[in-house]
Parts: structure tokens; C-alpha cells; sequence
């Protein structure tokens, strides 16, 4: 989410004086305000849409439905190679039950594969190479449910994306998965999501 978003109206509100002149001879009447006042309204105006937007627009909305999904007892291999496949970071995790009760991502792999620090892909691969024996070793022959981020956070699909936003920074996380109240999966909302949802929003009139 913009982290200021006056700021960023004023700016999308830049308006040339001729602008503003040409905008207020299409009113018809008298208009008793000055070009700079009407720049004020205007930036004023546009901040609150903004606000409006962000508090309206909802997780059912802006959320992906075609999810790729992996079950508590999916194997290791078998998620990394869907989440390698699909180019994506994260996974869902269900139960027998289809309901949602983790989150895989690559932070939960690396963590499990002893690594504490931020690491780049061919760091990781160096770090194999050092060693004695290949670093997912240890994790081979385990399942989903051994890695998974447990319980995951959900929300609903008329969640707003505001709370959407403060959601992502309060957990340090890149995803959500969406719910119906039965807690079965119906998409998945990402900080990409939101960031082309909060985009599409300034972009309106």
C-alpha cells in the first residue's frame, strides 16, 4: 500500500495552471473560486477517493482463483517442483477436509534447510556445493505439513483491501489465502495484488 497516500495524490494532482483555468470555463455559471482553490478541492477530492477505494474494493475482487494448492501429506519434492513450475513463492496448504490450514513458502524452506540469513539462489547453491552432503537432505522425506506456516491467516472475500495492507505488514508476509466461512480456499491475495489494485485506484478519476 502507498505509505503516504496525500502525498501521492498531490502528486498524481499536479495540475497546470492552464489546466485548471480550462477545467473551470467547461463549468457552466459563475464560479466564485480561484485557480487555487480549485486545484485544492481537487487534491483534496482525489486523496478521498483514494481512501474510499482502498476501503471498498475487496479481497474477492483483486484475489487470484486459479491457485495452485498442495495437501498436509503432498511430499517436499512434489510441492517444490509445483511452486518451480508455476514460477510462484507460496502455496496453500488443505487438509482432507479442503480446508486451509498452512502456508508454504520458500522462506518456509529455507528456514528448515538451516539457513537464517537472507540468501540469493546461487549463494544456496554454493553453500550445497561447500558442504558434505546436499542441504535438502535432511528435509527429503518430509511433507507439507512438516514445513507448512501454521495456522494460516485468512480473510474473507468482502475483506478490504485496507485491512488487506495492514495484514501484510503486521505478519511480514506476501500472501493471504481467501475463505469462504467454511474455511475452504477460494483464491489467494498477494502484495502484487494489492500493489495493482492500489495502482488501479489512483489511476481513476
Amino acid at each position: 500500500m502507498e505509505k503516504n497516500p496525500e502525498k501521492r495524490a498531490a502528486a498524481q494532482a499536479d495540475l497546470a495552471e492552464e489546466d485548471i483555468y480550462q477545467a473551470m470555463k467547461q463549468v457552466p455559471g459563475y464560479l466564485d473560486i480561484t485557480p487555487g482553490d480549485f486545484k485544492e478541492v481537487y487534491t483534496l477530492a482525489y486523496r478521498h477517493a483514494l481512501e474510499r477505494l482502498s476501503r471498498t474494493m475487496t479481497a474477492g475482487e483483486i484475489m487470484t482463483r486459479d491457485v495452485i494448492q498442495v495437501t498436509v501429506d503432498t511430499p517436499l519434492a512434489a510441492v517444490a517442483e509445483a511452486m518451480g513450475r508455476r514460477g510462484i513463492s507460496g502455496v496453500p496448504v488443505l487438509d482432507g477436509t479442503g480446508k486451509v490450514v498452512g502456508i508454504i513458502s520458500e522462506k518456509d524452506f529455507l528456514a528448515h534447510l538451516g539457513v537464517t540469513e537472507p540468501m540469493n539462489f546461487m549463494a544456496l547453491v554454493a553453500r550445497c556445493l561447500q558442504s558434505k552432503g546436499c542441504v535438502p537432505l535432511p528435509i527429503t522425506k518430509q511433507n507439507a505439513a512438516d514445513i507448512m506456516s501454521a495456522p494460516a491467516i485468512t480473510v474473507s472475500p468482502d475483506t478490504p483491501l485496507q485491512e488487506i495492507a495492514a495484514l501484510f505488514m503486521q505478519h511480514h508476509i506476501n500472501r493471504l489465502a481467501v475463505t469462504d466461512s467454511q474455511g475452504r480456499l477460494l483464491g489467494i491475495v498477494s502484495r502484487g495484488d494489492v500493489i495493482k489494485a492500489s495502482t488501479i485506484c489512483r489511476r481513476q478519476p
